[in-house]
């Protein structure tokens, strides 16, 4: 990602985030959510769009700030992911939605690079900045992997196909 990549910029837990404008397929507002049995806290449940099921996740409790309660700003960003040869498309609930927009001229830098050493930056593309303010690049892939990611319907049933590809009942 170059720094003249536009982004979606969002809030959640007092912290401002972003997200390469291309992998946005909307912004909804916040609408009733099936919950699914059994589920983590982070995945709040599933959502009609247009006829397709999408699972939703609180950003908040994704990156274990704690729940966040629904305000009149509160959205829910439809998201392209890449898995492998597989695609995906997940919801992601932010506090707010700010602005499509450009970083802040000066380059992304890593989170190691910005001083950041004892964080797990796996879940960050890089920092930057907008009007001043640090702005924190969610890398998708990372963020939706081990944890929300098997859990999600798409990627369930993905695996399900692939497991028992591996293994046959005798």
């Amino acid at each position: 990602m170059n720094e003249n990549t536009q982004v979606v910029t969002f809030q959640s837990s007092g912290s401002l985030f972003a997200v390469p404008v291309n992998r946005v397929r909307q912004i909804l507002d916040t609408q009733p959510i099936a919950p699914l049995p059994n589920s983590p806290a982070e995945l709040l449940g599933l959502i009609d769009v247009r006829g397709e099921s999408i699972a939703v996740t609180d950003l908040s409790e994704l990156l274990s700030r704690g729940p966040t309660e629904d305000t009149s700003e509160t959205r829910i960003l439809i998201l392209s992911l890449v898995n492998g040869q597989h695609g995906a498309t997940v919801g992601l609930k932010t506090e707010r939605v700010i602005e499509v927009t450009e970083l802040d001229a000066g380059g992304i830098k890593s989170p190691a690079d910005a001083g950041i050493t004892t964080w797990d930056e796996n879940v960050l593309t890089g920092i930057g900045r907008r009007n001043g303010t640090f702005v924190c690049i969610l890398n998708l892939e990372k963020l939706f992997s081990e944890g929300v990611r098997r859990k999600t319907p798409e990627f369930a049933s993905q695996r399900a196909i692939e497991t028992s590809e591996e293994f046959t009942l005798t």
